[in-house]
């Protein structure tokens, strides 16, 4: 997977991936108005407009990048009627060529792991039949527990030809209170970097690892520490724009061929309606604003790094 995924970087020369967020103050009202009245100003209501921001938002952007990033518990908060918002949105994007991402951060032992990575990237047998429940392309994976909690992601990775990105140093102004803590005189995030490469020495495709790791942005420093640390680990890198990270800041992520992570942005695109920079879109295109934003954001990766 991560060799598809690197690939549609190359044709696309944009390392960015528009993490689809649907909070409802992100969805104009218009939109919110049509799905209420078809199903009413409710979970079932707020669900439908979710999707259909959602697909406006695939549908501007879907030529420009390679991957999308739902966040499910934007989902999950809707209960049962966002679930199937999400799953029409994985589905969606995947049907328009998309590499989906889902941040899932999951992250468990034993049959309980096991049921979250067939569940998100895996497939379920049910009498003679087999079903693919979410089925996204790559998931986000919560080390916390050790190795009992990521060895069935890698079980279906390996079997499925999918791809996980293992919590190392996240972007949260608070990570630190557990990440950056020494254990003999090394950071825990620095520890975890070498479970996450050693887990992934088993699923290399060429020079990148289908394990890869979620280094935040906004820890310029950190980050070139963890590149130079996970050689071969592909980085899945949140905090840009809207949370303080630049792109000057991410070009020690990436080598000499522009190779090596893929940057999200969620409110800073699919919201970017909202911004002074895009006012003159209005409410009514906040599609083209996501597309233009998604432009500027590619424009301004390629001024740092070399495609």
């Amino acid at each position: 997977m991560i060799t598809t995924l690197l690939n549609k970087i190359k044709e696309t020369k944009a390392p960015v991936c528009v993490g689809l967020d649907p909070m409802l103050a992100y969805i104009p009202d218009e939109v919110k108005k049509a799905a209420f009245a078809e199903k009413g100003e409710n979970l079932e209501g707020a669900a439908e407009a979710c999707w259909r921001f959602n697909e406006a938002i695939i549908k501007a952007t879907v030529d420009l990048i390679p991957a999308v990033k739902p966040q499910i518990a934007m989902y999950e908060q809707f209960g049962i009627p966002g679930l199937i918002a999400y799953e029409k949105t994985v589905r969606f994007a995947k049907e328009l060529g998309l590499i989906v991402i889902a941040d899932v951060k999951r992250g468990d032992i034993g049959s309980t792991s096991a049921a979250y990575a067939e569940g998100h990237l895996g497939s379920i047998t049910i009498g003679e039949k087999q079903f693919f429940p979410f089925d996204a392309d790559m998931a986000t994976v919560n080390p916390y527990l050790g190795s009992d909690g990521v060895k069935p992601f890698l079980e279906v990775c390996g079997r499925c030809d999918k791809g996980i990105f293992v919590l190392v140093k996240t972007s949260n102004p608070s990570s630190g209170e557990l990440q950056d803590q020494l254990i003999d005189g090394e950071p825990l995030y620095a520890r975890v970097a070498d479970l996450t490469s050693a887990w992934g020495e088993s699923l290399m495709e060429g020079a990148w690892s289908n394990v890869g790791a979620v280094v935040g942005a906004t820890y310029p420093k950190m980050l070139a520490e963890l590149r130079a640390r996970m050689p071969h680990t592909f980085f899945l890198i949140p905090g840009y724009g809207a949370q303080g990270g630049k792109a000057e800041d991410l070009a020690v992520a990436f080598n000499a061929q522009g190779e090596g992570g893929i940057v999200n942005s969620s409110r800073g695109i699919i919201a970017a309606w909202k911004q002074e920079k895009y006012q003159n879109f209005g409410a009514e295109a906040f599609a083209d604003a996501a597309r233009q934003a998604t432009v500027d954001m590619i424009l301004d990766l390629q001024r740092c790094i070399r495609f």
